[in-house]
């Protein structure tokens, strides 16, 4: 059975109407996009969020620069995608690329450096 996407109708439209109103480089716009790709993801269309988390990512580095925490997220997001749609070897290399800007930029104990460290050891206790 396909998932349901006919919750996905009113996203598309309010991203239009950003999109028109606000443009594709303003937050709000990125915040949706983030929120689509995840809910994307949650729909168990794992390989097509990674590639909205992806198109997402390449404008948030443009318009925010590689340390903001979005990009930061961004890129976690992608890592977890990755392990949990079969290629943990590849998430686990993502994560070893992240954590380290995530410590830089954030700092040990923040919660998404150790949301990262927390994705990495789930991924090495169960690879799938």
């Amino acid at each position: 059975m396909p998932p349901d996407t006919s919750g996905q109708q009113p996203e598309r439209s309010h991203r239009l109407d950003q999109l028109r109103v606000l443009g594709a480089d303003h937050d709000d716009t990125l915040t949706t996009r983030n929120h689509i790709a995840a809910g994307t993801g949650e729909t168990g269309e794992g390989e097509r969020a990674i590639e909205l988390f992806q198109q997402l990512l390449r404008d948030q580095l443009r318009v925010l620069g590689p340390d903001h925490p979005a990009a930061l997220t961004s890129r976690n997001n992608i890592a977890g995608l990755t392990g949990s749609t079969g290629h943990p070897h590849a998430a686990l290399e993502l994560l070893h690329q992240l954590r380290p800007d995530r410590v830089r930029v954030l700092g040990p104990d923040h919660l998404d450096t150790r949301d990262t460290r927390h994705l990495n050891d789930l991924i090495r206790r169960n690879p799938r």
